[in-house]
């Protein structure tokens, strides 16, 4: 019996367990959404911009731990999705992206938004850079064995977005369902290879031998989820843990082996941990340029004293920046049990280094003091470290939150403790401004029970407002903290600290006022309940009201531009600001041995 391919497809989504279809309409998609109309399983989740449904879709599988689904129009729609998904495969999550494509029949023709620059009807090629794989479907016969190669590359290995370009009108061609039936028997899930026992056992040797040895937890843990694993392995042998941006969350940022962030963001204390390292496990971490800072030796990492472990799901990331004496491809969660295993065959009792605990305990107890004064500052505007007090104090423990680009990232991952695992989420690697304001919606309706809100800077949430209309529509109750310092406040420091000039970081008008849409306004003119926070004491109950409503909710909150702490280096410092304690590409140490902090590393005025 034959059925049209738009209606197999949604039976296939159903069958496949998606839940939400992320969007924007456009006339190459109508077949396959007349088709979705009829679904009792799928709901669709309109916005008005396509990069904010694929930034919802990113945090919706963030969250659901499974591929997000976007569904986009050719030409301006599929351009549109490009920072979405890119942002989504910078840091590994899965994504599939369907687009409607021009009718085969008029490939090279001119038909309306076509592109074809290069070749004929080659949009799909827009996203080939920034997608695992790129199909556009010719052959209406071949759509069930590519949705299955579609998703199942999503989510194996390292995860990240795929697309599928799909002709209008195949859509409405109609085929022999028989050709679905291979899809009832593939399997949903790929099973990820195990550590080779021979390295399991090696690598606990290197751990147990080591003198000074750290875990060094990326993003990969979380993707893995693999955080209990990490937590028996490391309080097993007693071993600190330094994390990535990506890796908050990994362990509980309390937890008594937990040192912290690494790199430009990173922590003094943590620092010394890891450059005085004699022996590094890198887990599910690229030692990407931020959490390394830029790779000088010495500062966050050096290999000239460290020998550096190193276990990834993605062979082209083992070795990419240090050299490793042992590199293993292996999932995670498998592979944090199998060094255990082999830990407690050599030393079955474990090993317990209470003067680590105490140093550790000590140190955070130091960071923690430093910041209290700020934390407890009734000054207005509000402190940024005054906000994520309140915060705290307000939210559950298990609350979800999304960060944006500026202070609510940077600061909140160094200075604001998260408990429980994948309970934050960061745009790491693109560090993509405007995408906390729209994944939120992604990330609430895969856990509707939560409390989900974003913690968003005036930039980024100015870069596009949409989202709230889509809370409204679909009746989505989260959170906008609108961290409001009329500026793009990260950038505004780094260029005073350069060039003592913030030209171009911060909005004024013609005269030389400070500026700020009014957001409140804004969000109460899409519909959103809005409060404008107008003194101190005002945010605390105000955020208390607005977790009570289960409405969607902003508050604009004024907010003091004062520049995140950067123990770490980061090159664009360098190119312009050389470090006195740098020669010959060489950190300075003192004659106790210590590091020289660089003459940046403190707060920028």
């Amino acid at each position: 019996m034959k059925k049209l391919v738009s209606e197999q497809m949604v039976d296939y989504l159903e069958r496949r367990g998606v839940e939400y279809i992320f969007g924007l309409c456009g006339h190459t998609v109508i077949g396959f959404l007349d088709a979705l109309s009829r679904s009792e399983k799928l709901t669709y989740v309109s916005f008005r911009n396509e990069q904010l449904a694929a930034m919802a879709a990113d945090g919706y599988a963030r969250v659901k731990k499974k591929a997000g689904v976007v569904l986009s129009h050719l030409g301006p729609g599929l351009t549109n999705t490009v920072t979405g998904v890119a942002n989504a495969s910078f840091d590994s999550i899965p994504m599939v992206v369907i687009a409607g494509d021009v009718p085969r029949y008029y490939y090279g023709k001119h038909p309306h938004q076509e592109v074809n620059m290069h070749s004929d009807a080659s949009q799909y090629e827009i996203l080939k850079p920034i997608v695992k794989r790129a199909w556009r479907v010719d052959d209406p016969e071949a759509m069930p064995e590519i949705l299955d190669k579609a998703f199942r590359l999503a989510e194996s290995g390292r995860p990240g977005p795929v697309l599928i370009s799909v002709p209008m009108d195949i859509f409405s061609e109609k085929i022999d369902e028989e050709l679905f039936q291979r899809t009832y028997k593939d399997s949903r899930e790929t099973i990820k290879p195990a550590l080779a026992p021979s390295a399991a056992k090696k690598i606990a040797e290197k751990l147990i031998s080591a003198k000074n040895p750290v875990i060094h937890a990326g993003g990969g843990i979380l993707l893995a989820n693999a955080s209990k694993e990490l937590q028996d392995l490391v309080g097993f042998l007693d071993i600190p843990v330094s994390r990535t941006l990506s890796g908050q969350g990994s362990m509980p940022d309390n937890h008594p082996l937990m040192l912290g962030q690494t790199g430009f963001w990173g922590l003094e204390f943590t620092h010394k941990f890891t450059t005085n390292a004699d022996v590094i496990l890198g887990l599910g971490t690229r030692f990407a340029e931020a959490d390394s800072s830029s790779w000088y030796p010495g500062v966050t990492f050096d290999m000239s004293n460290t020998e550096f472990l190193q276990i990834d799901i993605d062979p082209s990331e083992i070795g990419r920046n240090y050299p490793v004496s042992i590199g293993a491809i292996a999932d995670l969660k498998e592979a944090l049990m199998q060094i255990l295993d082999e830990a407690k065959k050599i030393i079955p009792e474990g090993l317990e280094k209470p003067e680590i605990r105490d140093l550790i305990r000590k140190e955070k107890a130091d960071f923690k003091a430093s910041n209290k004064s700020i934390a407890d500052d009734s000054r207005f505007p509000m402190t940024p470290q005054r906000i994520l007090k309140d915060v705290k104090q307000v939210i559950p423990e298990d609350a979800i939150i999304f960060t944006d680009v500026g202070w609510n990232k940077n600061g909140v991952a160094q200075q604001f403790d998260i408990t429980i695992p994948s309970t934050i989420h960061h745009s790491s690697g693109l560090a993509t401004m405007g995408f906390g304001g729209s994944a939120l919606i992604g990330g609430k309706l895969a856990a509707p029970d939560k409390v989900v809100l974003t913690l968003v800077g005036d930039g980024g949430f100015g870069v596009n407002p949409g989202a709230l209309a889509t809370a409204v529509e679909q009746g989505i109750p989260v959170i906008w903290v609108v961290m409001n310092n009329s500026a793009f406040g990260t950038i505004a420091g780094l260029e005073y600290a350069n060039y003592k000039t913030k030209f171009g970081t911060v909005f004024t008008t013609p005269n030389g006022d400070s500026y700020s849409p009014k957001w409140a306004d804004v969000a109460k003119a899409y519909g959103v309940d809005s409060i404008k926070i107008n003194s101190t004491e005002e945010f605390l109950p105000a955020l208390e009201k607005a977790v009570k409503s289960n409405k969607p909710y902003l508050l604009d909150v004024p907010m003091e531009n004062i520049v995140v702490p950067t123990p770490g280096c980061w090159n664009i410092n360098d190119i312009y600001t050389p470090k006195q304690n740098v020669v010959n590409g060489k950190v300075v140490k003192n004659e106790n041995g210590e590091l020289v902090p660089p003459n940046h590393s403190t707060s920028h005025k």
